[in-house]
């Protein structure tokens, strides 16, 4: 199997084809701490991160062979559990603004023996070709966001999936008066609620929408259908 940092001539392709979409400036939180958010997730999830990362994945409805990618991919261990649900047939890619998550996420893809394509780059701007991916997944990173980038978040998610290809959102879900502890402490968007963009997931082509509970904290997930070309 070839290095897992060593990108295939097919994956270059991919991420260069719309390399003209790049941009290094988000107006979006980015955050450079990557050992100490590894921690902090622990913390938050009360040590079940794994069990989360899990339950995404199912949420995702991800099936072997697919292509995926995790947009604002932190440290890379979602995109590492999704690879391993589409097989050594299917394909995941991970972005994230932030090179010191990229770097840590690489390390830990190398060191499970799993082979994702992880590469900066902010969301509003996907390094991808039109209609590449059978599903987009986006975790605790809408929040990070301000509303028009958000916007602009959504329309590349809309862009780089297939007809009928699907988005997974899971983030925030309430006002935050309920919460408590770490999560009050540490998030600084705690009104946000993913419930939110529904409204600019319509806007974007984006439909068949479902939502409720993650299951874990106030978290929520959004899951909507890219509309097919009739």
């Amino acid at each position: 199997m070839r290095g897992l940092e060593e990108r295939t001539q097919e994956d270059n392709e991919v991420l260069n084809t719309a390399d003209g979409n790049r941009t290094s400036d988000t107006t979006g939180g980015v955050i450079h701490w990557a050992a100490g958010y590894d921690l902090l997730v622990w913390l938050l999830m009360l040590g079940r991160e794994r069990a989360f990362r899990e339950k995404i994945v199912r949420l995702a409805r991800l099936e072997p062979g697919e292509s995926v990618v995790d947009v604002g991919c932190g440290t890379g261990t979602l995109a590492i559990a999704a690879k391993r649900a589409v097989g050594a047939k299917g394909a995941v890619y991970g972005v994230d603004a932030s090179p010191e998550m990229i770097a840590r996420a690489r390390k830990k893809a190398k060191r499970a023996g799993i082979e994702v394509v992880l590469e900066q780059a902010i969301a509003e701007a996907l390094p991808f070709p039109d209609g590449q991916f059978d599903c987009v997944m986006i975790s605790m990173t809408l929040h990070h966001l301000p509303s028009e980038a958000r916007r602009r978040c959504v329309r590349e998610i809309r862009r780089v999936l297939k007809p009928g290809g699907r988005l997974l959102a899971v983030d925030l879900g309430g006002s935050g008066r309920e919460a408590r502890g770490l999560i009050s402490h540490f998030h600084r968007h705690m009104r946000f609620d993913v419930l939110e963009v529904i409204p600019m997931l319509n806007e974007a082509g984006l439909e068949s929408v479902e939502s409720g509970e993650v299951g874990f904290r106030d978290l929520k997930f959004v899951r909507a259908t890219a509309a097919t070309v009739a």
